[in-house]
Formats: C-alpha cells, structure tokens, sequence
C-alpha cells in the first residue's frame, strides 16, 4: 500500500478495510482538542452518530450537549467565535443545512466567524431512513454562500487530516462526511491542503473528478479501464469551495473530457463546479455522475446506490460517452 509504481511513478492505492468517516471526525476532533483549547464542540443529541462521544469525556467543559435545538447551536457556536473559541458545531447534514440555513447565512458567514458546520450522514448512504434525511442538495446551499469553505472528504484517514486543516483554517467551513463504513485508502503522505486536489490515478485519455465516497469507485473504474488500453486520470476533489481549478483546467487540457461524480444532485455540486470552470476556460465533453433531480427514499445503501446509478459501473458508463464525445 502507497508503493511506487515503476512505470508510472503513481502511488498505488489499496483498501486497509472498511472504516467509517464519522469515526475519523470523532478521532480527530479530540486530537485537536487536545492540542488546542480553543476548540469546542456542538452537537444536537446526536453525540455516539457524529462519535463526539470522545471529546466530550476528556473535555467534558468544552462540549456543549444543545438538544434537538440546530438553530440554536449554530448561534451558539457563532457568539464562541466572537470570544476567540473554535467551535466545531455536529449533527445529520440534512439539520446542518436546511433547517438552520438562515442562522448560517446570517450569524457565521455575513459575520465571517470562524465556525466549523460538521455533518454527518449526507447523501443516499444513509439508507433506511429515506429521503427526509438524505440530503442531497447540502453542497450547493453550501458553496453558494459567500465566505463559506467546503470541505467533501472521501475515506476515514482523509477526514481526519480534513479536519486538522479546518482547526488551523481561519473562517466559516462545512465538513460532510456520512454514516457508512468505507473503503479506507489514502495515505498521510498525501497530505491535505484546503482548495488542492489530489491526483490519485494518472491517464491521458480521460479525467474523473470525484468527491467524498465516489472517488474510491472512480479509482475502481480506472483500474478496470486500464486492462483495455485506456487510461484515466482520477482526482479527488476534496475541497468543492475554493475549487481547484488549475487542475481542472490542466485535466481538460490534457485530456479532453472529463467526468464528475459524487453523491449529490448533479445541479448545483461538484459537477456544476467543474463544468463551470471549463466553460470559463476550455470547453470539453462533460459527464455527470450523480442524482438527477430527485428525493432518495428508505433502502440498504447499495442497494440505493445501484438504482440512482452511483456505482463503479455507472462511472464507466459515462467515461464511454464521454470518450465518444470527444471523438
């Protein structure tokens, strides 16, 4: 794992096991905490979901239990950051952005205060419990606000150096991770700079740019591809605000199509974000992976997965029709 390829001079990246990356916020969160007592910690009655659980036993006088009371804890984290606290305030990202939209708009990012929105359980791997709370639109409320970070982490090791980058960046920030226990192969020695991807894969003949759990599934299909001569460049585009668009312009550049894809409506997320910086700089074929104008509904993750066509196979759908497009 992480090993050099000879011919290629790409770290090979492999699955150490499946692991959660809520658990990597809750283990970071603490060592953070430890290294900082500035930080404090929020949570809506959510605190074993979000395992928050950790920081609250050792700094039991910096974790503030506020209820089912979101809005509430969003004011609360912002009037901290006037005092010089930096609060990480968690809870299910359905809470974390559509019912306390206003509260973020106006107490955090108008006042530009240095506050951490944490949201767990994003997207369709929620699972059972259905469309209510599987947020699907939370990265385009969130990147359409002025001031405001976002930060889509794909593995558990990645969430954790997500948020030791978040407890040293200075401003409003939202962090989405989810609820299911996932492939876990970054490496350290990628290491985690806030509006830099990372290329994972190199290729020439077509690019996939990923966010969050897609990116494993993206390294997948260009695993499969490369066994019939094609080779893809995949990037993980952790940071969807401030977006890198060097890299992207560089990928349309070199290899003249590209594909998003990430567990989120294709309107107004990562794949609008690409697509908006090639349309400014190098138009290119463009396919999109992700919801297409739709609520999720109750199911087993993989199951939702397959039938809103986010799975490895759906990926090589579209770099197929991207590559025709190209020709």
């Amino acid at each position: 794992m992480g090993e050099q390829n000879i011919a290629t001079g790409a770290r090979v990246y492999e699955s150490r096991g499946n692991k959660a990356t809520r658990q990597g916020f809750g283990e970071a969160l603490l060592e953070i905490g430890r290294e900082d007592d500035a930080v404090v910690a929020l949570c809506a009655d959510l605190t074993g979901s979000l395992h928050m659980q950790h920081f609250k036993k050792e700094f039991p006088e910096r974790f503030f239990q506020v209820g089912i009371a979101e809005a509430n804890m969003v004011s609360m984290a912002a009037g901290m950051a006037t005092t010089g606290k930096k609060p990480f305030a968690g809870t299910f990202a359905v809470f974390a952005t559509g019912r306390v939209y206003d509260q973020i708009r106006q107490s955090v990012c108008y006042s530009d205060l240095d506050v951490k929105i944490c949201a767990s359980h994003a997207g369709l791997t929620l699972g059972e419990d259905g469309a209510t709370h599987q947020i699907l639109e939370d990265i385009g409320l969130m990147r359409g606000l002025p001031r405001m970070t976002v930060v889509v982490p794909c593995d558990f090791s990645e969430t954790k150096r997500a948020v030791r980058a978040l407890a040293v960046h200075e401003g409003p920030a939202y962090l989405r991770f989810g609820r299911p226990s996932v492939p876990d192969f970054t490496l350290d020695e990628d290491g985690f700079e806030i509006g830099k991807s990372i290329e994972l894969h190199p290729g020439k003949d077509v690019t996939v740019i990923a966010c969050g759990i897609m990116v494993w599934r993206a390294l997948e299909a260009a695993r499969i591809l490369e066994k019939e001569g094609v080779t893809v460049r995949v990037i993980n585009m952790h940071t969807i605000k401030p977006i890198d668009r060097l890299a992207i312009v560089r990928a349309a550049n070199d290899t003249g199509a590209i594909v998003t894809a990430e567990e989120h409506q294709v309107h107004n997320g990562l794949g609008d974000a690409v697509a908006h910086v090639c349309a400014e700089n190098i138009p290119v074929p463009i396919e999109m992976v992700g919801v297409e104008d739709s609520f999720g509904e109750s199911g087993k993750p993989e199951e939702l997965m397959a039938k809103y066509k986010l799975t490895t196979e759906d990926i090589l759908e579209k770099i197929y029709l991207a590559l025709r497009r190209k020709q």
